[in-house]
């Protein structure tokens, strides 16, 4: 399984050999086109195809190459919006409804785990929370007296199953952990099985909507359906929701530890800015200590690859390891207001939907997205349809103007050929080490891979044009704007980006 960084995560193994990809794209109209194959998508995708409607899903490279794959799987009920701010910003009433969503999908999950997927390590998990000074104990009381105005279990404890000081801890039950790569894989399976089609290697080029249908016209023809569903992580192109969505990327490595080291058999989270979270997953019969953090905005960090090291190291703080097994990074896209956004997507045919802003409990919230889209399409109607709500967000003045500038822009970019030779800006670079440099009076995204090659892009993103930025521990070019992600090449990794980056020639 391929995944949209260099390193791999630990998710990538021990996977079915089988694809479940179908190989023709269908030529009746559908009721749904699903795009992309990860925990939104192919959650989304199985619950309309038990609904009756008939679906396909259309994945640009193979099931969870994003995020899904590099994922900690933290299941939780407890949100990055605590509860107590929820109520502050959208009164009780909604809060308890958002809890409730969290509770639905959090089962969802324990179902279909049972029913497609037995062999993806499901496991229900207390969480514990725990505050290091005074500021943040007086923060964890309010959590804890939100959590519970809403219906949920929360409780302080004396004791908790990690090696960190603290002066004030809670718990909060019903959390949970699974293997997120085995799961979805399962997914896949009983949604081909209940007849569903499912395309990898099938990017969305662009989407034009018609009386009769939608036509999705992709890199391997046109596919026509009455709705279709955004589940990419962030949607495609140029839309309001870009500028409602901060991106963000966090840390993840997996240790085995010392024989006589015990890692916590729960979900474990300290308070810090950005804070750090801890799990466990038993591979080959070694339980394994998943750690991560060092969260930063995307394209903002100079050197990514020293967030590793910083991770690594906290992680010696606190047990005696053995040795790193994979470490891996990944990204997140943070709603304005706290909240996801999920049904019709803004700016838009009515008929097309979208899925983001799940902040870090993409698990938990794709999950519960899969419920709303499910039943927006079916009955037009959903209990949450109002406090998701992607047109919450206002509109910007002169927007769609914006837009339509924007789009003229792309896709008329001609780069000429280079000369190397005699390029003082390359004479440091090493190998495995990217760089945007000016040269004569032009901006050239250089990489030299470990074979000492050079690849060469214009480092203009192909979404608004903003200037990426070299990530050095997933060898990706990064957009600080909005998010999109593209390799040494140009191809795209991560929308909003459609389309690459502009190939040049390197000469002699």
């Amino acid at each position: 399984m391929q995944r949209d960084g260099y390193q791999q995560s630990l998710w990538q193994t021990s996977l079915p050999a089988a694809t479940n990809s179908t190989v023709a794209m269908p030529i009746d109209i559908q009721d749904v086109v699903v795009v992309g194959a990860g925990i939104t998508g192919l959650s989304t995708a199985l619950a309309l195809r038990n609904a009756g409607r008939t679906c396909v899903v259309l994945e640009a490279k193979n099931i969870g190459f994003g995020t899904t794959g590099g994922t900690s799987a933290h299941i939780n009920t407890i949100l990055e919006l605590s509860y107590d701010r929820m109520i502050s910003k959208f009164g009780e009433d909604q809060a308890k409804l958002v809890a409730r969503g969290a509770l639905q999908a959090v089962d969802r999950v324990k179902n279909w785990a049972g029913r497609h997927a037995p062999t993806c390590h499901w496991l229900e998990r207390d969480a514990y929370l725990f505050a290091q000074d005074a500021s943040q104990a007086e923060e964890l009381d309010k959590i804890v007296e939100g959590t519970r105005a809403v219906g949920l279990p929360a409780d302080f404890v004396e004791r908790m199953p990690f090696p960190k000081p603290f002066v004030k801890a809670a718990r909060f039950t019903g959390q949970a952990q699974f293997h997120p790569t085995r799961y979805i894989h399962g997914l896949a399976a009983a949604f081909k099985t209940a007849g569903g089609n499912l395309l990898e290697g099938c990017r969305v080029l662009e989407v034009e909507p018609k009386e009769e249908a939608l036509e999705v016209v992709t890199e391997r023809g046109i596919v026509r359906a009455r709705h279709l569903v955004y589940a990419t992580h962030i949607p495609p192109g140029v839309n309001i929701l870009h500028f409602r969505n901060a991106p963000y990327r966090s840390y993840v490595l997996s240790a085995r530890l010392a024989a006589n080291a015990e890692p916590p058999p729960a979900l474990v989270y300290d308070m810090e800015d950005p804070y750090h979270y801890y799990r466990t997953e038993d591979v080959d019969g070694v339980r394994l200590l998943i750690a991560g953090g060092c969260d930063h905005k995307t394209g903002h960090e100079e050197d990514t690859t020293k967030r590793f090291k910083e991770l690594e190291a906290h992680v010696r703080s606190l047990y005696p390891v053995e040795a790193i097994t994979h470490q891996w990074s990944s990204q997140y896209f943070e709603p304005a207001d706290g909240l996801p956004y999920i049904g019709r997507l803004p700016m838009a045919d009515e008929r097309i939907h979208v899925a983001t802003g799940f902040n870090g409990n993409g698990i938990t919230l794709g999950t519960l997205a899969s419920i709303v889209l499910t039943d927006l399409i079916t009955t037009n109607s959903s209990p949450y349809k109002e406090v998701f709500d992607p047109a919450r967000v206002s509109l910007i003045a002169g927007f769609g103007n914006f837009v339509k500038e924007a789009a003229d822009v792309v896709g008329h970019l001609v780069a000429a050929p280079f000369p190397a030779k005699g390029m003082k800006e390359l004479d440091d670079l090493a190998k495995g080490d990217g760089r945007v440099v000016q040269h004569e009076g032009r901006s050239i995204a250089l990489h030299r891979d470990e074979a000492g090659l050079l690849h060469a892009v214009d480092p203009a993103c192909s979404h608004i044009k903003c200037t990426v930025a070299w990530n050095g521990a997933e060898r990706s070019w990064d957009c600080p704007c909005h998010g999109s992600r593209f390799s040494v090449d140009g191809d795209v990794l991560t929308a909003p980006a459609r389309k690459p980056l502009q190939s040049m020639d390197v000469g002699s």
